[in-house]
């Protein structure tokens, strides 16, 4: 009987990741693999501690050798791999205290529907703008990516459009239906964010969806995109409403900054922020904030006092928004998680305290 190949034994990892429940699978040094159930990062039970060797090996093995290339200059990856079984993984490779290490989140095989995530009507009604920004925001682990691919898949399924995607890397990949359906990967079908989002319009998009605002260059790229007449998808790394507001104009030189804030009042048509609770029974529950621009959310932009917008969020139920606290107390109160557990998860003007977001 042949031996297992360091790929073999990462597969069956991957496996075992998958067969536990488990939302991601760490690899480091000093420590058997790890797995992280209901927020929580267990032991795989048997698995023995790894060392250095161990975590090269196994990363090694399902990795190109010009992604090995691009680790060792740049010292992080981001790629996606499938394994045997069909399953996909968006995987991050690092160096700690000289060591290399890993840490993958498992991808769905199917993409859930809105109202699986429990997304309330006024996301559903987001989908079906004819143009403009909506955001998705959250800590790393709260759940973006998936609430994104709900809602372009929602479009997919409804309209015959064409949606283009920049993603780093490919997390959920859409079968198309009605829509035309390009996603492009960078650093494997584009090289720059600002640059790619700069030629997209030659590509004829009505829906264009970017993985991450993670400059100035691709934010003012963006909202160029989203004020053209063309309906934009993006997320932040941001906890709330308005904290992605303040994020995107401070991105910018204080001379330019009127101009950003004009721009997002009128580009901007919406704002989902959420993070991911330990629910009572098991797994997890999203927790979300809902802004949707409205002329006093617009105003409130216009004159820099994004801080004020959580008060019009508390008035504005019957406009589809909401606040974490509003959240979070439907949440105790529908039984879906425990009253304790919300308290590390109250946002303070602007800044969340915490808590075990993965």
């Amino acid at each position: 009987m042949a031996a297992s190949t360091p790929l073999d034994v990462m597969n069956t990892l991957f496996e075992i990741a998958v067969a536990k429940g488990a939302s991601d699978i760490h690899l480091v040094v000093g420590r058997p693999p790890l797995l992280r159930l209901s927020g929580d990062l267990v032991p795989i039970e048997g698995a023995k501690s790894l060392t250095n060797q161990n975590v090269e090996e196994l990363v090694f093995s399902f990795i190109t050798e010009q992604e090995k290339k691009t680790f060792f200059e740049q010292k992080e990856l981001d790629v996606a791999y499938q394994i045997p079984s069909g399953k996909r993984f968006r995987i991050n490779l690092h160096w700690e205290r000289r060591n290399v290490a890993m840490a993958a989140r498992i991808i769905p095989s199917d993409i859930p529907t809105m109202s699986s995530l429990g997304l309330p009507p006024i996301a559903q009604a987001m989908t079906e703008y004819p143009h403009g920004l909506v955001l998705l925001t959250g800590p790393t682990g709260s759940g973006k990516s998936t609430t994104l691919a709900s809602m372009v898949n929602a479009i997919n399924e409804r309209e015959p459009v064409n949606i283009i995607t920049l993603e780093d890397p490919i997390e959920f990949v859409f079968e198309a239906k009605k829509a035309v359906i390009r996603q492009r990967q960078f650093g494997q079908d584009f090289i720059s964010f600002p640059d790619a989002l700069k030629h997209i319009l030659r590509q004829d998009p009505d829906v264009v969806m970017v993985g991450e605002m993670r400059d100035m260059d691709t934010i003012a790229t963006t909202l160029t995109i989203a004020e053209t007449g063309h309906l934009v998808f993006a997320t932040l790394h941001t906890y709330s409403a308005s904290q992605t507001i303040n994020r995107i104009i401070d991105a910018f030189p204080s001379h330019q900054q009127n101009q950003i804030r004009t721009q997002l009042a009128l580009t901007l048509r919406g704002v989902i922020s959420q993070q991911l609770l330990p629910k009572i029974g098991g797994g997890r529950v999203a927790a979300r904030e809902i802004l949707v621009n409205n002329p006093a959310i617009a105003n409130l932009i216009r004159e820099n006092k994004a801080a004020q917008i959580v008060n019009v969020l508390q008035t504005s139920a019957s406009k589809g928004m909401t606040t974490f606290e509003q959240d979070l107390d439907h949440l105790v109160k529908t039984d879906m998680v425990d009253e304790e557990v919300t308290k590390q998860y109250i946002l303070n003007e602007g800044a969340s305290s915490g808590g075990k977001g993965k």
